[in-house]
């Protein structure tokens, strides 16, 4: 049989057989042999974004015969992911602590582990509620938003070095109606907020190594922002700069919390030490430490 991947399903069926259920059924079956981890999941997905619907209404419209256009769509969408292409990148959104973000090939795809990040800066902001907090390297602007959608009161600052990653975060602003509340800048770390106190200072920076990197799966090392995976021969290009630097920017009590990588809580741990900051107790994301923190001295 034709696949609606790879040639036109009319060389192989009526085109009034090409149903909802019979490009699903199709799709879920390729999507297997290839190796795609949610075969079904996926093929859902990019069939309602073909098809300009919910994900739930495929069901409730299975015997639907579809017509040439929106299959030619969907090939082209199966054959992007098959060539590797992040089902996120092709959807153009992620669903990150209740906010579905707009994502683009300009910014790391937001992952469920960041949010134990979020969570932490939220606890500490029930006590801080108009606190002023940095997120550093912000990319899609995953952090900063959920920070913003969440405490309403606080004074939330997003950087990022990336011109293009800073649209994709303005874009998600606008969208969520927190443009007013969320003030972006673009630099490298610090910078362009030198000279400034916050309480809390947040970041999910680039810790993967070069080794690392150059093994990740494809469709990570392929196609998404290498600026904002890689740190570096050891991981720790970003996190020796950043440490030093958001230290003399928190306020006497205030607290850096960073996303780490899962080999990476002892080096963490002595820059932290080296910058004056007392560590607080490691998170972790089931066996994996997490999240680190430092907090400046009263």
């Amino acid at each position: 049989m034709s696949s609606p991947a790879e040639s036109s399903p009319a060389e192989s069926r009526p085109a009034a057989e090409w149903t909802i259920r019979a490009l699903m059924e199709w799709t879920e079956k390729h999507f297997l042999q290839r190796g795609i981890e949610s075969p079904r999941l996926e093929a859902q997905l990019l069939l309602a974004h073909a098809l300009g619907c919910k994900k739930t209404e495929l069901y409730t419209r299975w015997n639907e015969p579809i017509i040439e256009e929106k299959r030619t769509r969907f090939r082209e969408l199966i054959k992007r992911r098959l060539d590797g292409c992040p089902v996120q990148y092709l959807l153009g959104e992620r669903e990150f602590f209740l906010l579905m973000l707009d994502v683009t090939p300009a910014v790391l795809i937001p992952r469920p582990e960041t949010e134990v990040l979020v969570t932490e800066a939220l606890a500490l902001l029930k006590a801080l509620p108009t606190a002023r907090v940095l997120d550093i390297g912000t990319g899609s602007g995953a952090i900063a938003l959920a920070l913003a959608h969440r405490a309403k009161a606080a004074l939330v600052t997003a950087i990022d070095i990336s011109a293009d990653a800073l649209e994709v975060a303005k874009r998600n602003a606008v969208k969520h109606g927190l443009a007013e509340r969320v003030r972006f800048l673009q630099g490298d770390l610090l910078a362009p907020v030198a000279g400034e106190s916050f309480e809390i200072i947040v970041s999910n920076p680039p810790y993967v190594t070069s080794a690392e990197f150059a093994a990740l799966p494809p469709h990570v090392r392929d196609f998404e922002p290498r600026l904002a995976l890689e740190a570096g021969p050891d991981g720790f290009a970003i996190y020796d700069r950043l440490i030093p630097s958001a230290a003399l920017q928190l306020v006497p009590g205030g607290t850096l919390l960073l996303e780490i990588g899962s080999t990476q809580e002892e080096g963490v741990r002595e820059r932290l030490v080296a910058a004056g900051l007392e560590v607080g107790a490691t998170i972790r994301d089931g066996r994996h430490p997490r999240v680190m923190s430092g907090r400046r001295a009263r």
